[in-house]
């Protein structure tokens, strides 16, 4: 990513779900300062207008959305928003998620005790509720001239690391996290798949090891960075990839 600011989105419509703090902030920034018009999906109201207020003293444009992808009044309400402001949506970033296991990622594998409730709280936020919520806004992504899908998954997703004894994720074993962004993954190509003919492009994100709530506090990379991959993924060119899996530039195994 380079350091100079071109405004290359403007006229364009970002919507960042979980985006009032952490990685979903920082990717909302850089999109805005690129020119888009960005809109923060926010579950506590007050925090979503305080961080579009923070957006827009750096003279983005920003507005707040209250917003839990888990419930489907908030999923329509996105929808109808969308609709009736601005007819489209260009760019759709999958961003909230939860990780319910542990609170430092370290290595670990309880998969023998991991409860029901907390894999299908973990899927529920993670993967159903982001399936359903691309499902909804669909049809508005369609309407733009390139449509944006980025879904956040993690390099803890990825298979092919999880099996392989020399990864540097291989003692890392979540099962309701990691699992449910290997399902994640699974969507993403499937999405991509059927949408080869358009010139929409959907992929997913591993944004790091990054010092947030879930990331904990031995990560490596500082929240500033964290939006390299989201963003790369939401401005791709009509030649980018589609149905792939990045950390900014690298490719990454399923």
């Amino acid at each position: 990513m380079t350091t100079t600011i071109i405004k290359t989105l403007i006229e364009k419509v970002a919507f960042i779900t979980g985006g009032n703090r952490g990685i979903g902030l920082e990717t909302a920034r850089e999109l805005g300062h690129m020119g888009a018009s960005v809109v923060i999906g926010a579950r506590d109201s007050a925090k979503g207008e305080a961080a579009a207020a923070i957006l827009r003293s750096e003279g983005i444009q920003a507005t707040s959305l209250q917003f839990d992808v888990t419930l489907a009044g908030d999923r329509q309400a996105s929808y109808e928003f969308f609709d009736k402001h601005y007819g489209k949506l260009d760019i759709l970033i999958n961003n909230a998620g939860v990780q319910k296991e542990i609170e430092h990622l370290s290595p670990m594998n309880e998969t023998s005790t991991v409860s029901p409730e907390v894999l299908r709280e973990t899927f529920d936020a993670n993967f159903f509720s982001l399936v359903e919520l691309t499902q909804q806004l669909l049809p508005l992504i369609r309407k733009a001239p390139a449509g944006r899908i980025v879904n956040l998954s993690s390099v803890l997703g990825s298979l092919n690391l999880q099996a392989n004894p020399d990864s540097p994720v291989y003692s890392v074993k979540l099962l309701a996290y990691n699992s449910s962004k290997v399902a994640v993954n699974a969507f993403t190509i499937h999405l991509a798949h059927e949408l080869l003919d358009t010139p929409i492009k959907v992929n997913s994100a591993h944004p790091g090891w990054v010092k947030t709530e879930i990331g904990g506090k031995y990560a490596n990379m500082d929240v500033k960075e964290s939006s390299r991959t989201s963003v790369k993924l939401a401005t791709l060119p009509a030649d980018g990839p589609t149905g792939k899996f990045y950390h900014v530039d690298d490719e990454l195994p399923w």
